[in-house]
């Protein structure tokens, strides 16, 4: 049987045819001259001085753009030092690509690609291996990239978990929606969790030290990998199945627990049908998820991960995105929007601070939120591999 295609996937299908200025230190301002959107010297100030981690994020995720972006990883010098200001003046110091992943040579061509852009450009772009790296990418200003692949269907045995961290990769979903060799995804309907041979792959990833990323599984899946793992369990990008009931790709307040308990972090993300189940949606909608994880397990145990790149689908031509939400998976419930509509584009982490502030959290707080709870769980997971 057919199934229906996922969101990335007819992305990717969709796709083949197709320096911040200064501020004085009150009130309200811009974030450069040519922005029409003021924000506050407080978000301001905490976006800039803080490390901003956005664990799922695609870099130019945008369909009608993927020619632009297989122009940057093939030809030497295509990537501009306009375009490089546009990513660092996002506020954003690392993201995660998490690229999908069809299968072992695959995965070999795409690090093979990224780490050839990286190295053309050593004063823009720094490859993260060790959570060090993060700062080392905010204090010098580069633009910082993990290596996580939403998937594990490149690990065909134990021992690909090695040759792929020795490519760079620092992060691994078990699964994407359906079932692989490791697990069942979100939507697979047996929901029979982690499989013999999946078990050995969470063991070589916590004996290297690559992040066990709970991304897209199944319920069962998870709660397998909280038990199995001897490392803490990261969700990269979900949502909490109490704010929106039912949705397959939310996580359930059992599962957060269990994940915190690992130590884990737990990434919210802006697809506005995985925020809420109607329109509209907003950056306080998304607070909300922040919300709830805050106060089931604390505040250590929740971030960003958006799902997407600088900007959503919606900045595409109509048809483009209208393409995209009709032939998604029915199961994502999608709505006539894909992000969040204030937090689609390039000042989202602004934006997402003023709401933060709003919902009276403190600086400390924002912070943990921004970036550092990641930095703390992938250093535990990263550091010390174990024997």
């Amino acid at each position: 049987m057919t199934r229906p295609l996922t969101r990335r996937a007819l992305v990717r299908t969709l796709a083949a045819g197709a320096t911040a200025a200064p501020f004085i230190n009150i009130g309200r301002f811009a974030l450069h001259a040519q922005s029409t959107t003021q924000f506050s010297e407080r978000a301001i100030r905490l976006v800039r001085e803080s490390l901003v981690i956005d664990l799922l994020n695609q870099f130019l995720y945008r369909a009608d753009q993927q020619p632009q972006l297989r122009q940057w990883l093939s030809k030497p010098g295509a990537f501009a030092q306009a375009d490089f200001e546009r990513f660092l003046n996002s506020g954003i110091s690392a993201i995660n690509f998490g690229e999908g992943a069809a299968g072992y040579e695959e995965t070999i061509r795409h690090f093979a690609d990224w780490n050839s852009f990286i190295a053309q450009y050593p004063d823009r772009l720094l490859r993260i291996g060790a959570a060090a790296d993060f700062e080392r990418a905010k204090t010098s200003r580069h633009y910082g990239i993990v290596f996580g692949i939403q998937n594990a269907a490149h690990f065909r045995r134990p021992e690909d978990v090695d040759t792929f961290y020795g490519l760079g990769q620092r992060i691994s979903q078990l699964t994407y929606n359906f079932r692989n060799l490791v697990g069942d995804g979100a939507f697979e309907p047996g929901n029979a969790g982690i499989s013999e041979f999946g078990t050995t792959i969470v063991e070589r990833m916590n004996r290297v030290g690559m992040a066990v990323d709970c991304g897209h599984a199944g319920d069962r899946t998870m709660l397998d990998a909280f038990e199995i793992s001897k490392r803490p369990v990261i969700i990269s990008h979900g949502n909490c199945r109490a704010v929106n009931p039912g949705h397959p790709r939310c996580v359930t307040d059992d599962a957060i627990r269990r994940m915190a308990k690992t130590g884990g972090v737990m990434g919210i993300n802006f697809i506005s049908f995985m925020v809420k189940d109607h329109e509209p949606t907003t950056a306080d909608d998304v607070v909300d998820h922040i919300d709830h994880v805050a106060s089931l397990v604390g505040i250590e145990h929740v971030g960003i991960g958006s799902d997407f790149g600088i900007e959503s689908n919606d900045f595409a031509p109509p048809q483009v995105l209208a393409n995209i939400l009709q032939r998604a998976d029915k199961r994502y419930r999608v709505h006539h929007r894909e992000a969040v509509a204030d937090l689609a584009g390039p000042q989202r982490t602004y934006v997402l601070t003023e709401a933060l502030i709003r919902r009276k959290y403190t600086d400390a707080q924002i912070r943990l939120i921004l970036g550092e709870n990641w930095r703390r769980a992938l250093d535990s997971i990263w550091s010390n591999p174990l024997a």
